[in-house]
């Protein structure tokens, strides 16, 4: 979780540059049930202006990215893309 959270998220940050508007993290501590494992041991959310500024920042970082995940975790990351609502 340290390096995700001060050595990933910022590369991100830096990649990305302005065209990310922000970055919050989740850390799963339980799940939904009493002695249920976590779903997901993190929740990394990055905010963009559009989906068009995402697309356009991963093309060109996408490799730069997936190099630095293995220095955190051995876990497949999942990714969704989500439109806030409130």
């Amino acid at each position: 979780m340290n390096y995700y959270t001060t050595k990933h998220i910022p590369l991100v940050q830096h990649l990305f540059g302005d065209a990310m508007k922000g970055a919050a993290i989740d850390k799963g501590i339980a799940g939904g049930a009493p002695a249920t494992p976590v779903p997901y041991l993190a929740i990394g959310y990055l905010y963009f202006e559009n989906i068009l500024a995402y697309q356009d920042g991963i093309k060109t970082n996408l490799e730069k990215i997936l190099q630095d995940i293995p220095k955190y975790t051995n876990i497949t990351p999942v990714i969704q893309i989500s439109e806030v609502v409130q």
